[in-house]
């Protein structure tokens, strides 16, 4: 299990899914975009949804939890891409198209 930490907010998914995340955000900060990032919380905080607003200047740590990144899949990176750039932002989605809940949620 994986984490990004953005300014105060920790979240936690699988690393195969953080290393998507991780290209697709840095793909978007790069162009210098801001855009919003949400998922399921974890059961253990309360079964909601979350949302974050994501920009450039903000402060952004990936952590995983494997020595060794996992296979990308071009495809879902074209799926999660497509949904940063909407208007609705980032949602995460795993390969299926299904909503990814969070490991879980921290904040400091």
């Amino acid at each position: 299990m994986g984490s990004m930490t953005y300014n105060a907010v920790t979240v936690e998914f699988d690393d195969r899914t953080l290393a998507h995340l991780h290209i697709v955000i840095m793909q978007q900060f790069r162009r210098q975009e801001s855009f919003a990032m949400s998922w399921l919380d974890s059961l253990a905080s309360g079964d909601g949804r979350s949302s974050i607003w994501l920009h450039p200047e903000g402060d952004l740590y990936f952590k995983f939890a494997g020595s060794r990144p996992p296979a990308i899949d071009r495809d879902w990176l074209g799926v999660l891409t497509e949904s940063a750039r909407s208007s609705q932002g980032l949602v995460v989605t795993n390969e299926e198209g299904q909503l990814v809940r969070a490991l879980g949620v921290r904040r400091s």
